[in-house]
């Protein structure tokens, strides 16, 4: 096993530790203080050791140890760590290798000066406060003036020693920010304005140190940036390089990819996690669509664009150079979102999934009301009727998507007679440009929204509807074509059993009237019927109770039904005698398919008798009804034709699983 030693400055020097660790190589970490030693954390096969050392004491250990390579990765500035370091691995014979920060800095960033003295010399001919962003160790040389230091608020490490450095200089309490970053653009332009600001002063700390955030937020905040120049570098190698050499060298074994799917709130800082803040920092490749990667810092790190499963695990496994992986995500990972197929997808391989903030709560939240009440829908590429879902629940919850997405939900909502509910629609939640909407739904249906638009709709009445079935036969238009009979279709229906996702067959739909029950209670229904009035007339029902769940066929089964998806469950209102061959379609389509079919003649008893012992399960039902009628100042019962149901279905016993069985 090769021995490493690396000294980790620097967050390159961290994702080094990460990309070599477990990998084989017995790793020894240098860092300088504990506070170091608490950022490294613990990882597979690797000593931290905390402590300055000068040049002596780092060959001694490099002696002792026997190191077969020494990685220098402190920060740029740190040259009289890189001096003694390189000097240290040439008096104990041991391969140096610096790791080197690329710069980012461009002439049109600021004032360039070439050291911290001649920074100070700068600042003194000039007036009004300094945002110092460099840390503690030169803060004595920028302290040594009194007229300079009344003017200085430093942002330093949130540790003891830069805290009392801070005080030994002078600095009063209120003009100490101790924090740890990265800091995004945001944050720096927060704390550019809170302390007034009108100079930054910097090092050229290059894209992992927060650079190119820390200009653009002084250029927005009209301060004028003061960047330190680098002292002379020695030759060294970038991340990818030095990782690359020590793999040749030492036959590493293949990197461990990681691969965290993290909900990124409502693309706002605001809404973000700081465990999804923690992910980005150590994140070497970021992937998600454009949206999700414009919405955090990428700087430093590989991006691609990306959202579809197969896409991203090609990304991921064809990557020979990134370990730590974050596929961003919209919203929360649990909520509508593409974490599902992505866990499939990355089965083989060892994911973190991270909540977000999802549109519901946030929505919710600036709404004021709680969000445990609300049934949530999805019409962004996805089936869902929502006039069906407010008139089932009190309050709805619907992304919707697309052109005009917003705006046609609404309209549904007005066409299904459901205009007076309340409604509010959210657009942009989460940018500068959020736009929330309130008021009757009818009013709301004639707004123009953005693609990026929720709606939530409270509907005091929802669900307080009676789940009932054997609707009257004047509930639906009627013309001559015949009409399954109320209490029959009551047992018909029953006999279905029924699931919320169920994909039901009403072959020879007639009138309808089956085809609107089973749609009440369905996912999705396929009325086929081969007379063009009877086709009409089911039309006109399934509009006529607002259902957007109903498929209506014209043509003659078993035919008409080879194109269709696979039911769930058939009912057989008419079959024009091909009885058999729309039985055998539908176990060819669905095996454990539940049939029900009606049957009124001997000859149709006779043939379903038959077709009922080849299922493994069957029940049939002799249904007699009898209506009153009126003989002069008496009501006599007067019998209908009996009706056969019935059931069959094969395997399990659907109705022992909480389907409405009889």
């Amino acid at each position: 096993m090769c021995n490493i030693c690396i000294f980790a400055g620097t967050s390159e020097g961290r994702r080094l530790v990460q990309r070599l660790s477990g990998r084989g190589a017995r790793l020894t970490v240098c860092v300088a203080t504990a506070y170091g030693e608490d950022l490294m954390g613990a990882s597979e096969g690797v000593r931290v050791l905390a402590g300055r050392m000068d040049a002596g004491q780092m060959e001694a250990l490099f002696r002792s140890e026997r190191f077969d390579a020494v990685v220098d990765a402190t920060h740029p500035y740190a040259d009289r760590a890189t001096e003694n370091i390189a000097a240290a691995c040439e008096a104990a014979g041991v391969q140096y290798l610096r790791l080197l920060r690329a710069s980012s800095a461009d002439e049109a960033d600021g004032v360039f000066v070439k050291d911290v003295a001649a920074c100070v010399q700068y600042l003194r001919g000039t007036e009004g406060p300094v945002l110092l962003t460099t840390g503690s160790k030169e803060l004595p040389a920028f302290c040594a003036d009194e007229a300079l230091r009344s003017r200085l608020c430093a942002r330093v490490l949130p540790t003891a020693a830069s805290l009392q450095t801070c005080l030994d200089c002078g600095l009063a309490p209120d003009r100490i920010i101790a924090m740890q970053g990265p800091f995004d653009e945001e944050m720096n332009l927060a704390t550019l304005r809170a302390v007034k600001a009108r100079f930054l002063v910097t090092k050229d700390t290059g894209s992992a140190g927060g650079y190119e955030a820390k200009i653009r937020a002084a250029m927005k905040a009209s301060a004028q940036a003061v960047i330190i120049g680098r002292p002379p570098q020695r030759e060294g190698f970038s991340l990818e390089e030095i990782t690359a050499k020590l793999e040749a060298r030492f036959n590493l074994f293949p990197i461990p990819k990681k691969v965290t799917l993290a909900g990124v709130g409502m693309g706002d800082a605001g809404t973000r996690t700081l465990a999804l803040e923690e992910a980005l920092r150590e994140a070497d490749c970021l992937i998600g669509a454009k949206r999700m990667l414009e919405a955090v810092d990428c700087a430093g790190k590989r991006v691609c664009a990306a959202y579809m499963p197969k896409d991203v695990g090609r990304l991921i496994r064809e990557d020979q150079e990134s370990r730590r992986f974050v596929v961003l995500l919209s919203g929360d990972t649990g909520f509508y979102s593409g974490a599902k197929g992505l866990l499939e997808e990355l089965r083989d391989m060892e994911v973190t999934v991270l909540p977000g903030i999802s549109s519901l709560q946030y929505f919710c939240a600036k709404l004021g009301r709680p969000w445990e009440d609300v049934f949530s829908i999805s019409l962004h590429g996805r089936e869902g009727d929502l006039a069906r879902a407010v008139r089932e629940h009190p309050a709805v919850f619907a992304l919707v998507g697309g052109e005009d997405g917003a705006k046609k939900a609404l309209s549904r909502l007005v066409e299904a007679g459901l205009g007076g509910v309340s409604a509010a629609v959210g657009e942009r939640l989460g940018y500068p440009d959020e736009r929330i909407a309130r008021g009757p739904a009818s009013e709301l249906a004639e707004g123009r929204y953005d693609s990026l638009s929720v709606i939530l709709a409270e509907n005091p009445l929802g669900g307080r509807a009676p789940l009932a079935v054997g609707l009257p036969e004047d509930a639906f238009d009627r013309d001559e074509t015949p009409m399954t009979k109320s209490e029959v279709r009551a047992v018909s229906i029953s006999k279905l059993a029924l699931k919320r996702d169920a994909v039901v067959y009403d072959v020879g739909s007639g009138s309808g009237s089956v085809t609107v029950e089973a749609a009440l209670l369905a996912s999705r229904v396929y009325a086929v019927e081969m007379k063009p009035q009877a086709v009409a007339l089911t039309r006109r029902n399934a509009i006529k109770f607002h259902l957007e769940n109903v498929a209506v066929i014209e043509g003659k089964a078993p035919d008409a039904l080879e194109s269709l998806p696979p039911p769930t469950h058939a009912f057989i209102g008419g079959s024009s005698g091909s009885m058999r061959g729309i039985v055998e379609c539908l176990l060819r389509k669905n095996p454990s398919v539940r049939i029900v079919a009606n049957a009124v003649t001997l000859e149709s008893v006779a043939e379903l008798s038959e077709i009922a012992k080849e299922f493994t399960h069957s029940d049939i039902s002799e249904i007699a009804v009898s209506k009153p009628r009126q003989l002069g100042r008496y009501r006599l019962m007067t019998a209908q034709n009996p009706v056969y149901v019935f059931a069959m279905w094969n395997e399990k016993d659907e109705t022992a699983e909480g389907g409405v069985g009889t």
